[in-house]
């Protein structure tokens, strides 16, 4: 298997021997193609569109129980205007009339709270590292299942 190290890479001050080898002490990996936003700029745009999301589906909920016409509204407009960005979709609801701007502001309320109070951010890298470890250990198994000789006795025929 063949790893690549992340750059830059530092040499360790500590002195090499036969039995401590030279280590290379790495800081962040280096990610080519991202010079206009880092990953992790790219990561919050895209939970801020889905901040969006919940919002108008927290609202609608709302709406759908204590004002059935503005759910009407807003599911209208939901037909017409996509949800992919969530400024965009805010600022065309804004635009479209008085009750659809106090639909929008209430939108933003929301997505804000959400964010900020609700959201659970811990959850959020436990289940990311999970996704991750568990997405690749299936993969190589897998792999090996696939490319390894088996014996008629490994799989019962």
């Amino acid at each position: 298997m063949v790893f690549f190290h992340c750059w830059p890479c530092k040499q360790r001050s500590s002195s090499s021997s036969p039995h401590n080898p030279t280590r290379l002490n790495c800081h962040k990996m280096f990610v080519p193609g991202f010079g206009e936003a880092s990953p992790e700029a790219k990561a919050a745009k895209n939970l801020h569109n889905f901040f969006n999301y919940i919002a108008v589906k927290i609202v609608s909920a709302q709406l759908e129980s204590y004002n059935p016409e503005a759910y009407e509204e807003l599911m209208e407009f939901l037909d017409t205007h996509s949800l992919n960005d969530g400024d965009e979709f805010c600022a065309s609801l804004m635009r479209e009339s008085s009750r659809h701007k106090a639909l929008a502001l209430r939108i933003l309320e929301v997505r804000s709270a959400y964010c900020k109070r609700d959201f659970e951010w811990d959850n959020l890298k436990r289940l990311a590292f999970k996704m991750v470890d568990e997405s690749n250990t299936k993969l190589m198994r897998e792999y090996v299942l696939e490319t390894s000789p088996a014996t008629e006795n490994e799989t019962g025929k």
